[in-house]
């Protein structure tokens, strides 16, 4: 019973702290290996990484990106023309890119605005009473002070809106707390705003009219007498 009592009094506890003092040994040892390989990791990724320095955006999915090239066209160059061929108008684009709006509130007032001219479109969007309104015609008039400033465009009030569409911006999600320990999930949509002005004066009709009762009953003939029976002469 004594060299038991002795065993666990005076070589157990040695055992014990001879086996921690391995394990810190181990352990300190594993950080300086660890610290080499980080070392030898950054030495090798140092030139790669020095020559992305000074790029705008490196990662192509990121949101800060342009949607379209749409101011880009403002660059073309065409050929001349020829003796007799009517002019080509002049015309400018312009946009704006992550409006807090909702995509689809904003495309009814796009739709609005096409084939007006410039002081009737800021006209109609002055009186409506929206938010998406006051930014688009913020936009417009951005657009028609480019044209004159910089695409020698004589008359700003000679100006007609050709294009007007939304496309769909980034989308925030946030959370709204609910009962019972539950959580809903909230979209802030953001939307881009793109316009052309096209110089001239505004077409009679932008849209098509609707065809009348006759037209649409000639319509349906054609469309049955082109019709193709399969697997006969």
């Amino acid at each position: 019973m004594q060299l038991v009592k002795l065993y666990f009094s005076q070589v157990v506890p040695g055992i014990v702290q001879f086996l921690s003092v391995i394990m810190a040994l181990k352990m300190l040892i594993g950080v300086a290996k660890t610290k080499e390989l980080t070392s030898a990791l950054l030495s090798h990724i140092q030139p790669f990484t020095s020559s992305l320095i000074g790029q705008q955006s490196f990662h192509t999915s990121l949101t800060n990106l342009k949607v379209e090239k749409w101011t880009d066209q403002n660059q073309w160059v065409y050929p001349p023309q020829k003796p007799g061929e009517p002019r080509r108008p002049a015309w400018v684009c312009h946009h704006r890119e992550n409006i807090k709006y909702s995509p689809k509130k904003m495309w009814y007032i796009a739709c609005l605005v096409r084939g007006m001219s410039v002081d009737e479109a800021i006209k109609q969007l002055s009186l409506l009473p929206k938010k998406g309104a006051v930014i688009m015609k913020e936009v417009i008039e951005e657009a028609q002070d480019l044209a004159v400033k910089e695409h020698n465009i004589e008359y700003k009030s000679n100006l007609w809106v050709a294009q007007s569409f939304v496309g769909k911006g980034i989308v925030v999600k946030g959370l709204r707390k609910h009962a019972r320990m539950r959580f809903g999930i909230i979209h802030y949509r953001y939307c881009h705003y793109f316009v052309r002005l096209v110089e001239g004066p505004p077409p009679k009709h932008f849209y098509d009219p609707e065809l009348t009762g006759n037209e649409k009953l000639e319509e349906y003939f054609n469309e049955l007498r082109s019709r193709r029976i399969h697997r006969t002469l």
